[in-house]
C-alpha cells in the first residue's frame, strides 16, 4: 500500500479525535497533534508499506493505537522527580531529531555511527523522550537521567528465541516492551553472549523491537546475517539500522558485508 493510502486511512479513522493532521509528501511523514496544546508526533508512512499490504486491519489497528497513546502522553505533564525508575533508554537512528516538535533539545548520547541514545520517561503503554526542559522543571542533571536508565535497563529480562541457520546460530529478543534494541547498551548481557558464542558474535539493531545475536561460524554466516538484518529493518516501525555490528574486545564495529565474503577489518 503506498503511504498516501495509509494516510487517507488515518485521515478517515482519526477525524473523529481531539487532533490536527497533516502531511508532508516530500518525506511522506504524517504529522499527528493535539488542538489544545499543539503538541503531536510524526509517523514515517513509508516503512509501513509492507504491514499494510500483509495485514491491512492489524497494521491499521497498531498505528492508531501507536498514535493515539503518543499524543496523549506529549499532552500529560511529565512528574519525573521521584520516579526515577521508570527512565529507560532507547535506541534511534542517527537521522532521529535531536530536537522536540518545539523546539527544545531532546536528551541523548552518542552510541555508534550508525545510533543514538537518547532518555525515555515509561508511561506504562507508551514513554515520552525527555528534554532539557524536564531536567530544568525537575533539576535533575543528564548524568543521573543517564545512570537511572542504565540502572533500570538492567532489570530488564531478555528472553531469547533461536534459529540455526546453515551452520550458524541466531539469538532474538522480542519482547515489544519498547526496549529491546535498548538491550544492547547492557553489557554484561552481551558478555555473556560473548562466551556462549563459538564463533565470531555479532550484534543487531535493524528496529526498536528487536535484538538479534548472531554466532557466526562460517563464511555463509555473514550473508545470512545481512539479508535478516535487512529485512527486519524494512518491516521496523521505528527502524534503527540495516548494518550488523561485530562484538569484540568490549567494543561494537559495523559489519559491512559483501555476498560470499567475510568482512576484513
Amino acid at each position: 500500500m503506498k503511504p498516501l493510502a495509509i494516510k487517507r486511512l488515518l485521515d478517515e479513522n482519526l477525524k473523529d479525535d481531539p487532533f490536527i493532521t497533516s502531511y508532508n509528501r516530500d518525506n511522506e511523514a504524517y504529522r499527528v497533534a493535539d488542538k489544545e496544546t499543539k503538541k503531536g508526533i510524526t509517523v514515517s508512512l513509508n516503512p509501513l508499506a509492507d504491514k499494510f499490504k500483509k495485514d491491512e486491519k492489524k497494521a491499521l489497528d497498531e498505528v492508531l493505537h501507536y498514535i493515539r497513546e503518543g499524543v496523549n502522553a506529549m499532552s500529560t505533564s511529565v512528574g519525573v522527580k521521584g520516579k526515577e525508575n521508570q527512565i529507560f533508554p532507547v535506541i534511534r537512528s542517527t537521522s532521529f531529531p535531536e530536537e522536540s516538535s518545539e523546539g527544545v533539545k531532546l536528551l541523548s548520547s552518542e552510541h555508534t555511527a550508525e545510533s543514538r541514545v537518547y532518555y525515555a520517561f515509561d508511561l506504562g503503554k507508551t514513554y515520552v523522550l525527555l528534554n532539557e526542559d524536564h531536567l530544568a522543571q525537575e533539576q535533575l542533571t543528564q548524568k543521573e537521567i543517564e545512570e537511572a536508565a542504565l540502572f533500570n535497563l538492567r532489570s530488564l529480562k531478555a528472553p531469547m528465541k533461536s534459529d540455526t541457520v546453515a551452520g550458524n546460530t541466531f539469538y532474538f529478543v522480542n519482547t515489544n516492551d519498547g526496549y529491546d534494541a535498548s538491550r544492547i547498551l547492557n553489557e554484561a548481557l552481551l558478555k555473556e553472549m560473548d562466551k556462549k558464542a563459538k564463533g565470531q558474535l555479532t550484534v543487531s539493531i535493524p528496529h526498536q523491537d528487536v535484538l538479534i545475536f548472531g554466532d557466526i561460524q562460517n563464511e555463509r554466516g555473514y550473508d545470512v546475517l545481512a539479508q535478516m538484518a535487512f529485512s527486519f529493518y524494512a518491516k521496523g516501525t521505528s527502524p534503527i539500522t540495516a548494518l550488523p555490528f561485530m562484538y569484540e574486545k568490549s567494543e561494537l564495529e559495523p559489519i559491512f558485508i559483501l555476498a560470499q565474503r567475510k568482512p576484513k577489518e
